[in-house]
């Protein structure tokens, strides 16, 4: 799993797009809100994502997982390595994320991506 693979599959979901904030990070969105985060430079963490409240202690409670800096107030965590989770997993709590935050969008965005 590297940094192309998750670029890809955050680019294979319906309506994603991607932009470079807060430095080096490429952020994924869906109607303007992230759902996934890539570290592009050496960073503290690697991937950022969003889940649901109760999968947030389980997560973090694993080795190389944490709170998201900054995110973690509204349940997102960050994987600190590329292997903290397999790619499987990975793959299956982005598409979560995605899935997320699609379902919080107003009636009215969502409206225009369907």
């Amino acid at each position: 799993m590297n940094i192309e693979w998750v670029r890809r599959y955050c680019m294979s979901m319906p309506h994603a797009t991607e932009t470079v904030q807060w430095g080096a990070n490429l952020v994924f969105k869906i109607g303007g809100k992230v759902f996934a985060i890539l570290a592009l430079e050496p960073p503290d963490v690697w991937l950022i994502f969003k889940c649901q409240r109760e999968e947030f202690a389980e997560l973090v409670e694993r080795p190389g997982i944490i709170q998201a800096p900054y995110f973690a107030r509204n349940l997102w965590v960050a994987l600190e390595t590329e292997d903290a989770l397999s790619a499987a997993e990975t793959k299956r709590r982005v598409r979560a994320s995605y899935d997320l935050v699609l379902e919080k969008l107003p009636k009215k965005i969502r409206a225009t991506l369907c």
